[in-house]
Formats: structure tokens, C-alpha cells, sequence
């Protein structure tokens, strides 16, 4: 899986970490059913889904995708919302939220929305999102550049091409927002918050 397709083509190092970067997701992957306990008649919100999101590894599920951007191809009931303001679900609509790398980039002050919007529309959920403390950047795969300050590492992904500017977040912050137990992954590349437990 080349999960950095645009950033491969630049060199050899960068589709090195690409392949490996695809291996970590497949591995996070197959803790996805034994952690969330989903089966096939579960129903499940991809909050974040981008073009396919959980669709692509479980094509079988029943995945409603949420996203900010409008999807017309997206292979299956979709909702255009901001998850940050409100879901338009009821209360516990869903047996879980499933948010893939989508948190980081959420302003820090409307992540305690974002959750509270996750746990309130589902009754359990599975939140991935990169550790602030593994030493490559997840997105431009960069090194140590989402330590640098905001003043700076803002400038520097923009220059690179990268126009999503992220916030990673640490252990304590992603589970003050999931107060369920929080699963270091990957080495220390991934955070995933389950529950409830």
C-alpha cells in the first residue's frame, strides 16, 4: 500500500517509508475488529472518511461516511458535515465512530467538540490519530518537523507542498478527550483511542 502516493514519486527514501508507513496501517488494521468488537451487522460512522476511508478495507461493512469536503463518489450512504460543530445522528445512532487520522488536524480548541460529537452519536468508538513522539512528521514524513514551532513548521510543510497543517497529539491530550484507555501502536508511531471498554 503506498500510502504517501504524491510525496513517492520523489525519491527513494520517501517510497521506502511509504512502503513501511502501508505495512504500520495494515497492522493497525488487523487490531481494528478484535479491539472495537465490530461485526458485520454493526454500523459504523467513518467521521473523516475522505474518497473511501474504512470503505476501502471493509468494503462489507455497513460504513456511513462523514466528511467536510462533499463526496459524490463515495461508494455508500454519506453525510457533508463538520463533525467539530454537530452530527446530524441522533444519540447513539451508531455502534462505533471510526475516525483514521483526522483529530491532528482539527484547531485544539474544537477537538473537545469533535469528541463529544463522536461519543454522542455512537456507542463506542476508534480514534487513530500519529503520536506527537515518533520522530518523523506523518504527513510530509519530515524529520522532527512537527516539533518545531507553529511560527515555523507551518512555513516549512507549506514550502514542501503540504497545505494541511497538523497538530499531533500526545498520550494525555487524546485520552483527556476519549477517557478510555489509550494504545501506543506501531512502535510509537500511532495513537488509537477504543472503547468504551
Amino acid at each position: 500500500m503506498d500510502v504517501y502516493a504524491t510525496a513517492s514519486r520523489r525519491n527513494g527514501a520517501v517510497r521506502w517509508l511509504s512502503h513501511r508507513a502501508g505495512e504500520a496501517r495494515e497492522r493497525r488494521h488487523a487490531a481494528f475488529f478484535p479491539l472495537t468488537g465490530v461485526t458485520a451487522s454493526s454500523r459504523v460512522l467513518d467521521v473523516g472518511c475522505g474518497g473511501l476511508g474504512l470503505r476501502a478495507l471493509e468494503p462489507g461493512l455497513d460504513v456511513t461516511g462523514v466528511d467536510l469536503a462533499e463526496r459524490p463518489d463515495y461508494p455508500g450512504p454519506f453525510v457533508q458535515a463538520d463533525a467539530a460543530e454537530a452530527l446530524p445522528f441522533p444519540d447513539d445512532a451508531f455502534d462505533l465512530a471510526y475516525s483514521n487520522s483526522v483529530v491532528e488536524h482539527i484547531a485544539p480548541e474544537r477537538r473537545a467538540r469533535f469528541a463529544a460529537e463522536l461519543r454522542r452519536v455512537a456507542r463506542g468508538w476508534y480514534v487513530q490519530t500519529p503520536a506527537i513522539g515518533f520522530p518523523l512528521d506523518p504527513h510530509s514524513l519530515l524529520p522532527f518537523a512537527h516539533w518545531l514551532p507553529h511560527a515555523l513548521r507551518e512555513p516549512l510543510l507549506k514550502a514542501c507542498g503540504f497545505d494541511a497543517v497538523l497538530e499531533p497529539l500526545g498520550p494525555r491530550e487524546l485520552a483527556s478527550l476519549f477517557p478510555y484507555s489509550v494504545r501506543v501502536v506501531n512502535r510509537g508511531m500511532t495513537l488509537i483511542a477504543v472503547g468504551p471498554e
